[in-house]
C-alpha cells in the first residue's frame, strides 16, 4: 500500500511539515520516490500570484529549450527560485542536473484574454513543452499554473528532503496547501511523470491503492480531452475523471463519487434522483473505477477532498485544529504535526462519502 497525505492551513507552513505527516507513515513507502503540490503560495512567490509558474526538472540542453521555446512564445520571466541542492556523498536520489520553478508574465497580447482563455493557453504550453523536453530525452516539465509549484524526484524520501534542503524552514518555499506523496509508481515503470500528485489545469490528485479498469477510462479518457495524457500510472484516471467532471461538465463535486462509484441499480431505482443517476451510469460507465483505493484531490478553489472505493479497501482519516487540517493514510501522520488536537473530532470516511475541507477549514460531507 502507498501512503498520501495533505495539509491545509490559515497560516503559510513550509514542505518540512508536509514530510513530518508523511514519514511516520514509513511502512508504506518503499524509498522510490517523493513528490508534492503546493498551492496557494508564500515565501518568494508570495507576490506572483497571479502569474503562471512552471515548475520542471531537466539537463542543461532543456533548459536551453525551454527558454527559446518561452521566449519565442511571448512569456517573460519575472521570478526564479532554483534550489540550493546539498550533493552530500551517499544520498539515495536519482537527481537531475537542474530544477527550476519560474513564474512568468502572460504574452503581450494575451494578458487581458478571459481566465478560461488563458487556461487552454497554460495547458496548450505545458504540453508542448512536454514534447519538447521528451523528444529530446531532456527533462520533465510537471505543472505551469498559476500559484502552484511542483516537485518530484526518485529515491529515498529523507535524501531527497536532504537534497533540496526541505528540513530546512527557512521561509523561501512556503504554501498554505500541499498534497503529497512518499511512493514511486509501483505498478508502471518508475519515472517522474508517475509519481503522485498528479496535477492537470488547477486540479491535484494523488492516490493509494489501484484502478483494474484502467485500460477501459485510459480509452475512453483518450476521447475526452487533450490534456488527458501519458498515463504512466493507473491512478492519473482519478484525476482525469475528476478533471472532466468539475471542469469540463462542471457538475457538483458530489457527483463526481457517483461517475467513479456508482450506485448498485436496485439502489437507484429508489431514488429521487434516479433519471440522472442512470443518465450517469449510460454515459460515463466507462469512467468507472474499481479495485482497492483511496483518493486525496485539491480542487482550483483551494478545497481538498478525499473519498474511498465502494468497499472501504484502503484507509483514511482526517483531523486538524483552529488553523489547520490535514489528510492522511494513517493517524500517526496526524499525531506528528497536530499532537493537541482533540482525537475525537477525526473523521474516518465511509465508502460512500465525500469528505471536502472548504478555504475555511470547515469540512463538508455528502453521502452517495
Amino acid at each position: 500500500m502507498c501512503r498520501i497525505g495533505a495539509i491545509k492551513s490559515k497560516v503559510p507552513f513550509h514542505p518540512s511539515r508536509a514530510l513530518r505527516l508523511m514519514l511516520p507513515q514509513q511502512e508504506g513507502h518503499d524509498n522510490s520516490g517523493f513528490a508534492m503540490v503546493m498551492q496557494d503560495l508564500d515565501g518568494v512567490f508570495a507576490g506572483y500570484k497571479e502569474q503562471p509558474l512552471l515548475s520542471l526538472a531537466c539537463t542543461q540542453n532543456g533548459l536551453k529549450l525551454v527558454k527559446d521555446f518561452m521566449d519565442a512564445s511571448g512569456f517573460m520571466p519575472v521570478k526564479e527560485y532554483i534550489p540550493r541542492v546539498n550533493r552530500v556523498a551517499g544520498l539515495d536520489i536519482k537527481a537531475m542536473p537542474h530544477y527550476v520553478f519560474r513564474a512568468y508574465d502572460y504574452p503581450e497580447y494575451f494578458r487581458d484574454r478571459s481566465r478560461p482563455e488563458k487556461e487552454e493557453l497554460l495547458l496548450d504550453t505545458r504540453l508542448e513543452l512536454r514534447r519538447l523536453l521528451s523528444e529530446n530525452d531532456s527533462g520533465y516539465v510537471f505543472s505551469f499554473w498559476p500559484d502552484v509549484l511542483t516537485l518530484k524526484e526518485i529515491g529515498d524520501p529523507k535524501d531527497i528532503a536532504v537534497y533540496f534542503r526541505l528540513w530546512d524552514d527557512n521561509g523561501a518555499l512556503m504554501a498554505k496547501n500541499i498534497v503529497t506523496q512518499c511512493r514511486q509508481n509501483t505498478n508502471y515503470d518508475i519515472v517522474r511523470y508517475a509519481a503522485h500528485p498528479f496535477f492537470l489545469q488547477g486540479y491535484t490528485l494523488c492516490a493509494n491503492g489501484e484502478n483494474t479498469f484502467y485500460t477501459r477510462n485510459k480509452e475512453f479518457q483518450l476521447s475526452l480531452h487533450r490534456g488527458y495524457t501519458g498515463f504512466e500510472s493507473d491512478s492519473q484516471n482519478f484525476l482525469y475523471t475528476l478533471h472532466y467532471v468539475l471542469h469540463e461538465l462542471k457538475w457538483p463535486i458530489s457527483y463526481y463519487k457517483h461517475v467513479i462509484t456508482p450506485l448498485p441499480f436496485e439502489e437507484i431505482q429508489q431514488r429521487s434522483d434516479r433519471r440522472e443517476l442512470d443518465l450517469i451510469r449510460q454515459s460515463l460507465g466507462h469512467l468507472e473505477i474499481n479495485g482497492p483505493n483511496t483518493i486525496i484531490a485539491m480542487l482550483p478553489d483551494s478545497r481538498i477532498m478525499t473519498c474511498c472505493d465502494s468497499k472501504k479497501l484502503r484507509p483514511v482519516v482526517i483531523g486538524g485544529d483552529e488553523t489547520t487540517m490535514a489528510i492522511a493514510s494513517e493517524v500517526c501522520g496526524l499525531q506528528a504535526i497536530l499532537p493537541h488536537r482533540d482525537e475525537s473530532r477525526d473523521i474516518y470516511p465511509g465508502e460512500r462519502e465525500v469528505v471536502v475541507i472548504t478555504p475555511e477549514l470547515e469540512v463538508e460531507r455528502w453521502k452517495q
